[in-house]
């Protein structure tokens, strides 16, 4: 867990990184943040970046949903208002963190969450990995993800292909792990907790399936709720090039988030 700081915080915000990667792709982010005035709270998941050396591997997901709701409880420690911002992944485990822990939050942003997938394991491969899943877990096979199909960003291009830890191959758990939370997160999206909600996805994501992505949003009964979506960005759009429009859009609603609970806060003293 990183704790990043900033002189006169507004509040908080808990960032939670997508599969294969790690916190430090997101230092563009974490700086807009604390420019903004708010305390960031990030690490490595389970498996991912320098977390382990089981990189790739989960025994399961529950994991990762314990490992978010420490961060949470982290970050109330500063009293003040917490925010959860997921990507991809990372916006699936934060959802079944909400879904399971019910945490007290001012606001949830979900960055291409991965409700579905653009391009599924073929039959087969999903056959085999039911097979060796109770038998070897922890096999790890190729992603098989193209290259440079996350951002059209060409900083990110280089940089991915030079990082140690960015995770090239994934166990057979892992897989069945984060089908089974697809599911969950899909099948429970009625019963989602109640909490002001931003979604913010890329228009030609070839990762996530967007139209999983509306489907779920549609469906979730909240009373605060909103879905922005720019066109030809790939799947991560706080990486990529116009990426300034994607943050100001997720600052506007944590901003506005603010506002609200002062005007609250105000009603009840007064």
């Amino acid at each position: 867990m990183r704790i990043k700081e900033t002189e006169y915080p507004k509040g908080v915000i808990v960032l939670v990184h997508g599969a294969n990667e790690h916190h430090r792709r997101y230092d563009w982010l974490v700086s807009k943040w604390i420019e903004a005035g708010y305390h960031v709270v990030l690490g490595d998941l389970p498996g991912q970046g320098e977390s382990t050396r089981r990189r790739g591997h989960i025994d399961s997901f529950d994991q990762y949903i314990e490992t978010i709701d420490k961060w949470i409880k982290r970050a109330h420690e500063f009293q003040l208002p917490v925010f959860l911002l997921g990507h991809s992944m990372g916006g699936l485990a934060s959802i079944r963190t909400i879904m399971e822990k019910r945490p007290s939050l001012t606001g949830v942003i979900l960055s291409s969450p991965c409700i579905g997938l653009v391009n599924p394991p073929n039959k087969g491969v999903d056959l085999l990995s039911k097979v060796l899943n109770p038998i070897v877990p922890s096999l790890r096979l190729n992603s098989k993800l193209e290259p440079n199909i996350g951002t059209r960003n060409p900083e990110f291009h280089k940089r991915d292909q030079e990082d140690p830890l960015m995770v090239q191959k994934v166990s057979v758990r892992w897989y069945r792990e984060l089908l089974k939370a697809m599911k969950i997160a899909n099948e429970g999206a009625r019963t989602f907790h109640n909490l002001p909600l931003l979604v913010v996805q890329g228009g030609d994501d070839r990762i996530v399936d967007k139209q999983a992505v509306i489907s779920w949003f549609n469906r979730i009964p909240l009373k605060e709720k909103a879905y922005k979506e720019w066109d030809g960005f790939y799947h991560e759009v706080f990486n990529e090039p116009d990426r300034e429009d994607v943050f100001q859009t997720a600052k506007s609603f944590v901003e506005l988030k603010l506002e609200l609970l002062s005007r609250k806060e105000n009603q009840i003293n007064n």
